[in-house]
């Protein structure tokens, strides 16, 4: 059974920064992925970033640009430094990990574990 722990949320001023991580328990062979989500009051989940072992990532249209994440094998934790953070940023953010499958020559993570979360909110 796979453990995941999110931290590092909190409250910022609009334009500021915060840097999220997630520890996963179990972490990181060839076929790993983890992603990260939030769900803001009375909206739907929002999947945000995705990095696979192999360093490939993904980014919603919404935080392309303003959000990086990485990883760092060795401490099987991965991380989300979102800049020039925006109110519409407010959320529960949640890390997930899972599988990697190629569904028509696309990336796709098949998400089996998740977190409990960590809040941020951008005033």
């Amino acid at each position: 059974h796979v453990q995941l722990v999110e931290s590092g949320g909190g409250s910022v001023q609009a334009g500021g920064s915060l840097t999220l991580s997630c520890v996963v328990s179990v972490y990181f062979d060839r076929q790993t992925c983890v992603g990260w989500f939030r769900a803001a009051p009375g909206q739907e989940r929002e999947g945000v970033a995705v990095i696979y072992a192999d360093g490939t990532r993904w980014y919603s249209d919404s935080v392309n640009g303003r959000f990086t994440v990485s990883q760092e094998v060795a401490k099987k934790s991965v991380y989300l430094l979102m800049n020039n953070l925006e109110s519409e940023d407010t959320a529960m953010y949640f890390c997930a990990s899972g599988l990697r499958w190629v569904v028509n020559r696309r990336d796709e993570c098949r998400y089996d574990s998740w977190g409990q979360g960590t809040q941020v909110t951008v005033s």
